[in-house]
């Protein structure tokens, strides 16, 4: 039921907090005087460890007006991961809230100067954070003050780059996605397509649920606060207070993932009535398969508004999927997008023709480069005549639309997020007692698939999986800890002793009728 009328919020809103968009713009500046003070300059690294808050896009757009690349750090990650990404990115500042600061001051190199900032009260409500952990830490200057010294930026204007997206690697270590500095052609590409896709526009009003670490909802952010009338942060989703949100402040626009589409339908039907959703106008998901009949009931209930792209981190937006498409083609990830190209390889290399399932390679003629940052080894792997993989499998129909069919790879994609088995299995061949292990994807409801991990024991231990999920917990992002663990010996295994890692995922995605 829609409440009183009020005025509608604009510039960048989080909980009860507001910024214009002309104040946000000179802390930028003020950010951007100081970190080029502390000698940041076109090309170096500065990483930021904040859930979503305003300060978080106001650090970024700094960075960027220096020409630097601003590293958005995965606060999910555990210390000696975060402390990875930290010594690989080359970060000389770290920009970060306190309660997280405080947790990983052990992990932060010497060297680096630290910037911590009190976390908003909407966030310290959602996280029920700790008051005692929001305290500047020892090793860190309080971020507020430092700003009440800076000096507004004024130097030359300088390409932007980017962000540097870490996204794991099949070895277990992230890897850096950095992109070349655009060229003024590349930018005008970068942002007509960006229009497109994710349907941000001057005057939008838009809202964003997922995490600002995230690539697309980090692009989709950085847009949207820049030309949005308003753009609504979330510190954590909640499937009513979304609702909510596109009710009271008229929403048109949001980023989204697929299991915020499942939570919402499994809100009680007489809840969902309450709200108008009339607003809407554009939202974009991606990051995750999407499955048809979850589609079709957020078509049924919001309209013809959902549309959906495929891509990566290291590809941009390759096809892009309407409402019309999804209803027509079940399953599709649309058609190709303009200025994508994209083709199907088997197992030889060779193209293959339409119809046939193949491993897929994709470029955007219109992108900058990119290269993954200290490992241009990596890149090489994945790159063919100027194409690259993910890893991906599937087909191009008769009339043009793409579909997804499996991946040739491992990884596992749980509520939007990219998991690699081989960093969780490297932890659990360390594990006392495991002999040998496999971890892969199965399928999950809320998530659309979640992580299992099948550990045989050596021969006269006895293991049990919680014992296994601890050890699991001490080293990784708890994300990472698979959610079913089962203890099997004698494992099925190839020729080469290999453990068949598909003889034991694909009983339960046959059961589910799908593959991804």
């Amino acid at each position: 039921m829609a409440g009183p009328e009020k005025a509608l919020s604009t510039g960048i809103v989080s909980g009860n907090r507001r910024r214009e968009r002309e104040d946000v713009a000179n802390r930028a500046r003020l950010i951007a005087g100081g970190l080029h003070q502390l000698g940041v300059r076109p090309g170096d690294s500065v990483c930021i460890l904040m859930r979503n808050d305003i300060t978080f896009l106001e650090a970024v757009y700094a960075v960027m007006t220096l020409g630097a690349y601003a590293v958005p750090v995965n606060w999910h990650f555990k210390p000696e991961e975060i402390n990875y990404v930290l010594k690989d990115s080359g970060t000389a500042v770290l920009i970060g809230h306190n309660d997280m600061l405080n947790q990983v001051r052990d992990a932060v190199p010497a060297g680096i100067t630290v910037l911590s900032d009190v976390p908003p009260p909407e966030v310290v409500a959602a996280y029920r954070i700790d008051p005692a952990l929001c305290r500047t830490p020892e090793n860190a200057v309080d971020f507020e003050t430092w700003l009440a010294r800076q000096v507004s930026y004024n130097g030359p204007a300088v390409p932007q780059p980017q962000n540097m997206i870490y996204t794991s690697g099949t070895t277990g270590q992230p890897k850096g996605v950095k992109r070349f500095a655009p060229t003024p052609e590349q930018v005008a590409h970068s942002e007509e397509m960006r229009a497109r896709i994710y349907g941000v526009t001057p005057g939008v009003r838009a809202s964003l649920p997922g995490p600002l670490y995230h690539s697309a909802p980090n692009s989709f952010g950085i847009r949207a606060g820049r030309a949005g009338d308003v753009l609504i942060l979330m510190p954590r989703f909640d499937a009513e207070e979304f609702l909510r949100i596109v009710q009271d402040e008229k929403i048109e626009n949001a980023f989204m993932v697929p299991t915020m589409f499942t939570r919402l339908l499994k809100l009680p039907e007489n809840v969902r009535r309450q709200y108008d959703v009339s607003s809407l106008k554009h939202i974009i998901h991606a990051a995750a398969p999407c499955p048809a009949e979850v589609k079709r009931a957020m078509i049924e209930w919001w309209g013809p508004v959902i549309y959906e792209f495929y891509g990566s981190t290291e590809s941009g937006a390759i096809t892009f999927a309407r409402s019309e498409d999804a209803l027509s083609k079940p399953g599709t990830v649309g058609k190709i997008a303009p200025g994508a190209e994209i083709r199907f390889l088997g197992e030889d290399g060779a193209i293959l023709p339409q119809g046939e399932i193949g491993e897929i390679y994709t470029r955007i003629g219109g992108n900058p480069d990119f290269t993954y940052h200290n490992k241009p080894e990596k890149r090489a792997e994945i790159d063919r005549d100027g194409f690259i993989t993910s890893g991906d499998v599937g087909f191009i129909d008769e009339d043009g639309y793409v579909f997804i069919c499996d991946r040739k790879r491992d990884m596992v994609i749980s509520g939007g997020v990219n998991i690699y088995p081989a960093e969780i299995e490297a932890v659990l061949h360390g594990v006392p007692g495991v002999q040998d292990c496999a971890v892969f994807g199965i399928p999950d409801e809320e998530f659309g698939e979640s992580l299992m991990a099948v550990v045989e024991p050596q021969p006269g231990v006895n293991l049990d999986a919680t014992t296994i999920r601890s050890e699991l917990k001490a080293a990784l992002a708890d994300y990472k800890v698979p959610k079913r663990i089962e203890i099997q010996s004698g494992l099925p295994r190839e020729d080469s002793g290999k453990i068949f890692k598909r003889r034991l995922r694909d009983p339960f995605w046959a059961a589910a009728g799908r593959r991804i």
